[in-house]
């Protein structure tokens, strides 16, 4: 079973066991609420029922997130997870408007606030007590699991939590003789309750439009890349969230004669050292520069090696017409080229040297005249 499969499976596991105790937990807080007259603890029944509406949507969710990339989506489906999410947060706002709506409704058109019974003080009790449990149990799974999405779970586990104390506290005065507190911890649950939803839709949406990662985080990750041998410099970083996973793209400066060869094997080091590092890392683009671009993102329109070759074909021609087998190695330094011409050895040793000098020269000067030229250098196999 891949990695990926066994995630989804213990993360419906944690949210399928969240389900059943939300659903226990929703009966019994209506049933008793109504029966021993506490809209706090109705108000917070329907809280624990959104939290088995989610923990539903966060299993179907999870299932389609997880599904490996396709044609139409090559980056993957984690940004199903980070959909969710968002609609979890919009469901917990809607709750929290419903629940302060009819609580304060309650309060101003009811001619007496009835007074809740002991059975109301016990089932808020169980429920911050086996809240605060699932709370500590998912949350662990979503950190291990690194899904924003479980965590996001969690913690609407916990403001049912929170929510079942003010509850409480609020049974306790409405028995003391102060029923309107039944009322207002009502609407302080439900204000509880939709501060978490805007949280958690805020985030999700940053997510959504390609927010960057915090400034710590970066840094933290330009100086993994930076420690890699034969890097001079890392610049036009860039990083954002998808699900569960961070995306990368960066341009990685080697030294300005690095073969490309070289030169992506270098890259490809430093996306090493980044995965073995850092366990949430889903991609990483990079891009090879032999010089600074960070501060010009554009350089001269400079020829390809054809054209290249033609102009050095017409001056070979001139100053050594015999000679026909050379390779030529082109080093392109922003907006100049140098160029490389590898003889091949057919001549006596004591020729070789005035050959190469005497070529050497006359092709620098005759080729001074092309604006991308820098200078040529002429080697013997």
């Amino acid at each position: 079973m891949s990695m990926s499969a066994n995630r989804n499976k213990e993360a419906q596991k944690v949210t399928i066991i969240g389900a059943i105790l939300d659903a226990i937990l929703g009966f019994a807080k209506i049933i008793v609420g109504v029966a021993s007259n506490s809209n706090a603890l109705i108000a917070d029944g329907i809280h624990s029922f959104s939290d088995l509406l989610t923990d539903f949507m966060v299993v179907i969710i999870f299932h389609f997130s997880h599904e490996e990339p396709d044609e139409e989506h090559p980056w993957g489906h984690a940004r199903f997870e980070t959909i969710g999410t968002v609609f979890l947060g919009c469901v917990l706002i809607a709750v929290a408007g419903a629940m302060a709506f009819d609580s304060i409704r309650e309060f101003w058109t009811s001619t007496s606030v009835p007074t809740p019974g002991w059975p109301a003080l016990l089932v808020a009790f169980l429920s911050i007590a086996s809240k605060e449990w699932i709370y500590r149990y998912t949350l662990a799974a979503g950190k291990r699991l690194k899904s924003d999405l479980l965590i996001a779970n969690a913690w609407h586990s916990r403001t049912d939590s929170f929510s079942s104390i003010v509850v409480l506290f609020g049974i306790l005065g409405a028995m003391a003789g102060y029923a309107w507190l039944d009322i207002l911890a009502a609407v302080i649950v439900a204000a509880f309750v939709g501060k978490i939803g805007w949280d958690l839709t805020w985030n999700s949406i940053k997510e959504l439009v390609d927010t960057a990662l915090p400034e710590e985080r970066v840094k933290e990750l330009k100086e993994v890349v930076e420690e890699v041998d034969g890097i001079t410099n890392v610049h036009h970083f860039k990083s954002r969230n998808m699900g569960s996973k961070s995306l990368l793209e960066m341009h990685i400066q080697v030294a300005p004669y690095c073969s490309a060869s070289e030169g992506h094997w270098i890259g490809d080091t430093a996306v090493i050292k980044l995965l073995q590092r850092f366990d949430d890392i889903g991609h990483v683009i990079f891009h090879i520069d032999t010089y600074d671009d960070e501060e010009e993102s554009f350089c001269r329109v400079l020829p390809l090696r054809k054209e290249i070759e033609e102009a050095l074909s017409e001056q070979m021609s001139i100053y050594a017409p015999d000679i026909k087998n050379y390779h030529v190695t082109l080093h392109y330094l922003h907006d100049l080229i140098e160029i490389e011409l590898k003889l091949e050895d057919f001549l006596k040793d004591s020729e070789l040297p005035l050959l190469i000098s005497t070529l050497s020269t006359q092709l620098n000067q005759s080729m001074q005249t092309l604006p991308w030229f820098s200078k040529l250098t002429i080697w013997s196999r």
